[in-house]
């Protein structure tokens, strides 16, 4: 049977969203260091 499509995958969401997906571009980079700056636990949600 197929899945369904809008479900969502733990390797899509890391690929999309993943640390090494926010450190790639200079926004990225700017993202984490506003969460390390405002002191968050976790950098990625």
């Amino acid at each position: 049977m197929k899945k369904h499509l809008k479900t969502p995958t733990n390797i899509v969401g890391k690929k999309r969203h993943g640390f090494r997906k926010r450190m790639a571009t200079s926004d990225g980079r700017n993202v984490l260091k506003r969460r390390r700056a405002k002191g968050r636990h976790k950098l990625i949600p």
